[in-house]
């Protein structure tokens, strides 16, 4: 016997709810990023990164939910690509580059003095990320993002985990100013269908280990083996995307031409002054004025002044 819907209306009106309600779910990404805007200015990193964090977590999964209540089709009014990208823009890059300048991310002393530096590379952030932003062809047919994809909340709170020197912080900014505008492909972590089965745990297991170095941070002198385990858990889980780069060797053009042209070096720590001594029991913090490479010093043993294949 045929199924009768005597309440047709109904049916659509709930799908429509539905919507709105996804839609109103999204829009929690932009109060979360206030909060953490405010959490800056009472000069509280930790619960910043909490805030921001939350909204990760909700731009994370909003974009699945949107497909499964078909919103488009019940609120075609609304545009959800744009509503996410205005959020995504505060939340990405917005409060992370106020937290570069208010943190005072990059004091080098060049030029200028240090915080205006800090403040020359909080507009930078803000400025490159609007092509972001603006570019059509961010994505790729198969989800990759091209170009660096502005996730600055990602890189300041590597800033602030590892405890990076300001040239190191300025010199990370520059690169990734520039990435932007270089057609690499860079993984989405939820919806590139290329080793998903092994993307998923570890985006899962990084997020795990960066909530705990963040609750953690405050009282950092204070570390122990599990911190210490939790830290380089965190690393290897970041680490893992780098083998995106590698694994397209030969079957994407592009990740085939930079590789074949430029030469990439992945350095586990980009504390570059005293690294040892930054870690040890009793940090010791070591700064160091610019100096050219090679150093005109006596050779090092295990240091080649080169290139891995010498060219």
């Amino acid at each position: 016997m045929a199924k009768i819907n005597l309440h047709p209306n109904l049916d659509r009106d709930v799908k429509k709810g539905v919507a709105w309600a996804v839609h109103a779910f999204t829009t929690c990404g932009i109060v979360l990023g206030f909060l953490a805007l405010v959490a800056v200015l009472k000069n509280d990193p930790v619960a910043a990164f909490m805030w921001l964090g939350l909204a990760l977590f909700v731009d994370g999964i909003d974009g699945t939910l949107a497909r499964k209540a078909r919103v488009l089709e019940y609120t075609p009014n609304v545009d959800g690509r744009t509503l996410d990208n205005v959020i995504d823009f505060f939340t990405y890059v917005a409060v992370p580059a106020l937290m570069v300048y208010w943190f005072n991310m990059t004091p080098v002393d060049f030029i200028f003095s240090g915080q205006t530096w800090s403040l020359i590379s909080a507009a930078a952030i803000m400025a490159v990320s609007c092509y972001t932003f603006a570019n059509v062809g961010m994505k790729s047919d198969d989800y990759y993002f091209v170009g660096f994809p502005a996730v600055w909340n990602v890189v300041v709170l590597y800033f602030f985990v590892l405890q990076s020197g300001p040239i190191a912080n300025l010199v990370t900014i520059v690169l990734l100013c520039i990435l932007t505008f270089i057609p690499i492909k860079f993984v989405h972590p939820l919806r590139v269908t290329d080793w998903r089965e092994i993307t998923i745990p570890m985006t899962v297991l990084w997020a795990a280990m960066s909530l705990s170095l963040i609750i953690q941070a405050k009282d950092r002198a204070d570390w122990g083996r599990v911190e210490d385990v939790q830290l380089w858990v965190w690393v290897a889980a970041s680490l893992y995307f780098l083998h995106t780069l590698v694994t397209q060797y030969g079957q994407d053009p592009e990740v085939t031409r930079a590789l074949d042209t430029r030469a990439f070096y992945v350095c586990p720590r980009i504390n570059p002054d005293g690294a040892e001594w930054a870690l040890a029991d009793k940090p010791k913090w070591v700064r160091s004025s610019t100096r050219p490479y090679p150093l005109d010093v006596e050779e090092i043993e295990g240091l080649a002044v080169e290139d891995v294949d010498g060219d």
